[in-house]
């Protein structure tokens, strides 16, 4: 058994040992479609002890943990000068988020936070609480940074301390580290969480992909993930706004659902990663999935293969929340290879890997959900019909 951390000193050994752990494909994993690995990228363990503790023995002469850190999740991700960053989310002891940004050559571990956690202008409401940063390098140039601003709602009777109003906040940068605050991003929704930006140009203005709600949790009449177009980024305002991809009853996406990272542009169209998100016995469940859309018109879906893309598996379901997966963060590399940032149970950050070219077979060539259970059966038996020969059923 190993000896117990009891100061200091022996915490930042065995930080220095996680922060260097290799990681390793999941041993019971195979699907075809990508691969798990063994450990998390990012936890609350690897955020910097200078960020948590007061180091100074005459002001904290017990080596106390004055700024506790909860969770490590939902990061954006973008590759700069070979490196990949995460833009994680970390939630504080206090419920509070911040931003802390960390770097890695491989992607899949190694990763260490830099610089200190990352300063977001206020606007003239300041926010109470910032999350989910979705980074994209626009054509025109900037690195943006979309991200969620919850404040208290104004319009809550005296004694409601838990209604909040969700809109998107806009940063942009060239380096990661020192951002410009842009106004918020101006909908017809009252609600806007999970913004996410177009990484070209489309008509000749900033295109934006959506999820509208009614209210902070209640989906209410928003349908689905929404798009729209602005002719500007300082400010960003949408006048029309229309669904692009709808929820539906019984399906993985029938609560809620939302694009995830920006879409990345391959020969066949743009190649999505949304969330889907359904009512369970243990509350909301959030799964991935995958969907393609038009090259030129980005708004026009062409093929959602059927059910889920990536679940929390066994070993991830549970956190803070349960049966969560979640992502705001992917990178293809120049190699062809995919890095999809998945967090579990807004807990830890996880990473799966694949390439374009097999999640882009996995799109078009998986078949779509028919919507019942007998035209789910009439795919399975299909299948099993097809497979005969190969099976030695035959």
């Amino acid at each position: 058994m190993p000896s117990p951390i009891q100061n200091l000193s022996q915490l930042q050994a065995w930080q220095e040992r996680l922060l260097n752990q290799k990681n390793e494909l999941h041993p019971e994993w195979y699907n075809g479609v990508f691969e798990r690995y063994v450990h998390p990228v990012l936890t609350r363990h690897h955020v910097p002890l200078n960020w948590r503790y007061d180091l100074n023995p005459e002001t904290n002469p017990y080596g106390m943990e004055r700024l506790g850190v909860n969770a490590v999740f939902n990061s954006g991700a973008i590759e700069l000068n070979g490196e990949i960053y995460l833009m994680a989310r970390v939630e504080g002891n206090d419920r509070k988020s911040f931003f802390g940004l960390a770097k890695s050559k491989t992607g899949i571990d190694g990763f260490r936070f830099v610089d200190g956690p990352i300063v977001i202008p206020e606007t003239d409401d300041p926010d109470v609480n910032v999350y989910d940063m979705r980074l994209v390098a626009h054509e025109d140039g900037w690195i943006y940074g979309l991200f969620c601003t919850e404040r208290k709602d104004p319009t809550a009777p005296a004694g409601d301390t838990s209604s909040a109003v969700a809109q998107c906040g806009i940063v942009r940068s060239k380096d990661l580290i020192n951002w410009d605050r842009l106004p918020d991003f101006k909908s017809p929704s009252p609600q806007q969480r999970n913004v996410a930006l177009h990484p070209e140009f489309v008509e000749g203005k900033y295109a934006f992909y959506t999820r509208p709600q009614d209210g902070f949790i209640d989906t209410g009449k928003g349908g689905g993930i929404g798009w729209g177009l602005s002719e500007k980024m300082d400010p960003a305002v949408i006048d029309d706004e229309f669904i692009i991809h709808r929820r539906a009853y019984h399906t993985i996406y029938e609560s809620k659902n939302g694009q995830g990272p920006a879409p990345i542009k391959t020969d066949a169209g743009w190649l999505h990663v949304a969330h889907g998100v359904r009512g369970c016995a243990s509350g909301l469940r959030y799964v991935l999935y995958a969907f393609l859309t038009d090259l030129k018109d980005p708004s026009k879906l062409l093929k959602v293969p059927s059910g889920f893309l990536i679940s929390a598996d066994d070993g991830e379901r549970v956190g803070d929340l349960v049966n969560v997966a979640f992502s705001n963060g992917m990178v293809a590399r120049e190699d062809g290879s995919l890095l999809i940032y998945y967090a579990t149970c807004d807990t830890v950050q996880r990473v799966a890997t694949t390439t374009v070219e097999r999640l882009l077979d996995y799109v078009l060539n998986t078949p779509e959900d028919p919507m019942t259970t007998g035209g789910c059966v009439a795919q399975r038996r299909a299948l099993w019909e097809q497979n005969k020969q190969f099976s030695g059923e035959a």
